[in-house]
């Protein structure tokens, strides 16, 4: 998901003109690094499951995803040790996201190397687009994604409210032809996130930000990744379950 630290003023009030400034490479490598870390911390929890401690993994996996939330909010106003939160944000993604995948490679075998792939196809595909010119990062246009973003989020609290009740949003979350629906639209919503990120790093580097940007700059394109990842198995799985 598009980070929310990254707003429409990205960089605008972090201007440098001497020392180390954000840079597009020093990005990159910094969402190396941390997609480095989260794919170490989710092969732990998913090591766990496999020997039989699934109760450490659910522990290790709902504990990290509450870190890796408040990694983000203190991150917005924390931006100089940027670093550590998004060491922490990485390691506790990492947790929940190796206890989800083997939860769906169980019920779907081979689902993890699908979502992975479609994953960084998109990520690759948007980059393309994006230098070309062919998807431009407009007021407009984030705007109207800002507003998509939030209404999915808004569905899944209200999801999440009306479990504990022992309701739900009849059929978007079933394999039916309204829930296939919907979790394409999530994706493409999702999968669009990524021009956001590149627009706002792009920004940064060409605003001489400091150099501590880059790891923000980072977490945005982490939470893309995982949002979209997680996405797709959820999509693949419903397809999966009409066959």
């Amino acid at each position: 998901m598009a980070n929310p630290i990254l707003n429409d003023n990205f960089g605008a009030d972090a201007t440098v003109y001497e020392g180390d400034v954000m840079s597009i490479n020093g990005t990159i490598q910094k969402t190396l690094l941390m997609l480095i870390m989260l794919i170490i911390s989710a092969s732990y929890t998913w090591g766990l499951t496999l020997q039989g401690f699934t109760d450490k993994a659910q522990v290790l996996g709902i504990a990290g995803s509450i870190a890796a939330l408040i990694s983000i909010v203190i991150m917005y106003f924390a931006k100089k040790t940027s670093w550590l939160w998004a060491t922490i944000y990485s390691v506790g993604e990492g947790f929940f996201i190796g206890l989800i995948s083997l939860m769906f490679e169980k019920a779907y075998p081979g689902i993890v190397i699908q979502a992975v792939g479609g994953t960084f196809a998109a990520m690759f595909s948007m980059l393309l687009l994006y230098r070309a010119g062919l998807i431009r990062c407009t007021e407009k246009f984030r705007a109207v994604m800002m507003t998509a973003i939030a209404s999915v989020f808004l569905i899944y609290l209200i999801q999440f409210v009306a479990s504990y009740f022992g309701r739900g949003i009849p059929q978007i979350f079933t394999a039916s032809p309204v829930g296939i629906v919907f979790s394409c639209i999530v994706v493409v919503i999702a999968a669009l996130g990524f021009i956001m990120d590149f627009n706002f790093i792009e920004q940064g580097a060409n605003r001489l930000a400091p150099k501590y940007w880059e790891w923000m700059g980072a977490v945005g394109l982490m939470t893309s990744i995982v949002w979209l990842y997680i996405e797709l198995l959820q999509l693949l799985a419903k397809l999966n379950d009409r066959n």
